[in-house]
């Protein structure tokens, strides 16, 4: 943890949700705030900006999916969604509205940490300048000065789509993108309903990383959504 503990605004009116954020997130040294509705969480985050917004939907005064929405006119604040809605369909909605990630009830505290970690480590290359010129994680590393890439010290030679699709994915790593963007920002806004051609490039993108399909390391699916470059 960084000497300033990164603050963390929780938007949830369930008690009992709250109370076991609190401790999981003191507990790891992060400063909680707390806010019932989504009213009061635009406010407080207009007035006192966090590190992380961590987001439950289904809210006492509005949609969780507005605050989003209205947040997204004003800041980059990273939002990660925690809510008991699981359809495919919602997902895509809220990540296409502007959320940074996406949870559902019930949840891993490990796993929710994973995910507030990675959108932290995404704000501070943002605020540090410009991006990263070097990735890294566990075996699979990316030059991006140099458009190099490696896997266990080997270099692999990537097509310029597949190296596209994979860069992308690195300058959101751990943050789903859902199919819609990730189309967008490889091929272009034309190519935007077009999904086989993700499952084609995918595919050929995980058999040079020696990606198990099956069981991804690198390229995490998220099914009926997008996908996920894992960060740690």
């Amino acid at each position: 943890m960084e000497s300033v503990a990164a603050r963390i605004l929780l938007i949830e009116d369930d008690p009992a949700i709250r109370r076991f954020l609190r401790v999981s997130l003191v507990n790891q040294g992060y400063e909680l705030e707390e806010v019932e509705t989504g009213r009061g969480g635009i406010q407080q985050a207009a007035s006192r900006p966090p590190d992380v917004i961590i987001l439950d939907l289904g809210l006492p005064d509005m949609d969780g999916m507005d605050v989003i929405r209205e947040v997204r006119q004003w800041s980059s604040l990273p939002i990660i969604v925690l809510t008991a809605r699981g359809q495919e369909s919602e997902k895509v909605v809220a990540l296409d509205a502007g959320a940074d990630d996406y949870l559902t009830k019930p949840f891993g505290v490990g796993e929710l940490l994973a995910r507030v970690r990675a959108v932290l480590r995404r704000g501070s290359a943002r605020s540090a300048g410009a991006e990263q010129a070097v990735f890294e994680v566990e075996g699979l590393r990316a030059d991006l000065a140099h458009r190099r890439v490696f896997m266990h010290g080997q270099e692999i030679h990537l097509t310029p789509t597949e190296y596209r699709m994979l860069t992308t994915l690195i300058r959101h790593a751990g943050k789903v993108l859902t199919h819609r963007q990730l189309l967008r920002e490889v091929w272009g806004p034309q190519a935007s309903e077009e999904t086989h051609y993700l499952r084609v490039y995918m595919g050929q993108l995980r058999q040079k990383l020696g990606d198990d399909a099956a069981r991804p390391r690198y390229l995490l699916t998220e099914p009926g959504v997008g996908y996920r470059l894992a960060a740690e």
